[in-house]
């Protein structure tokens, strides 16, 4: 229940802060935060086949990076700061293999990647994420990401109106 919580707390930092614009895409949120230079579309979800536990996504664009926060309160990582390699996908496509992830809690990865428009239109096709940790595979994992097209297309637009 503290794992739950502490995921909560951390996904809900990411709505405190005053949105300048801000849409719903399926359960996802898209917004332009006040204090951000870019937009994120985040959704968080409790997965009734994984003990109900709580998963939460938070993808930030720009013509630069696309960076992937991921949250799941199964996850106790020890070392915030240590750089993980996992293979990242999706349920139709390999995005790529030993990719970078770092520890940004316990229960939280962040992946940042150059801009590559490979990546998101591997995305938009997906329903689900993945990662296979080389050296963690216990703590492997999916993520629902349903309505992924229409989330990154909005997250697009989003991103170019806030110029």
């Amino acid at each position: 229940m503290n794992k739950l919580l502490l995921a909560a707390a951390l996904l809900a930092g990411f709505w405190i802060a005053p949105a300048s614009a801000q849409t719903k895409v399926g359960d996802w949120t898209v917004e332009k935060r006040g204090k951000d230079r870019h937009c994120d579309a985040s959704r968080g979800y409790n997965d009734a086949d994984d003990e109900d536990r709580y998963h939460g996504i938070v993808f930030t664009y720009s013509t630069d990076r696309i960076v992937i926060e991921l949250v799941y309160d199964g996850w106790e990582w020890e070392n915030t700061g240590r750089i993980l390699r996992a293979d990242f996908s999706t349920d139709k496509d390999d995005i790529m293999k030993q990719s970078r992830w770092k520890v940004m809690n316990k229960v939280a990865v962040r992946g940042v990647f150059e801009f590559d428009q490979r990546i998101a239109d591997r995305l938009s096709k997906a329903k689900r994420l993945s990662l296979d940790f080389e050296e963690d595979e216990d703590e492997s994992i999916e993520f629902e990401i349903p309505s992924a097209a229409e989330m990154l297309a909005a997250l697009k637009f989003c991103e170019e109106d806030r110029k």
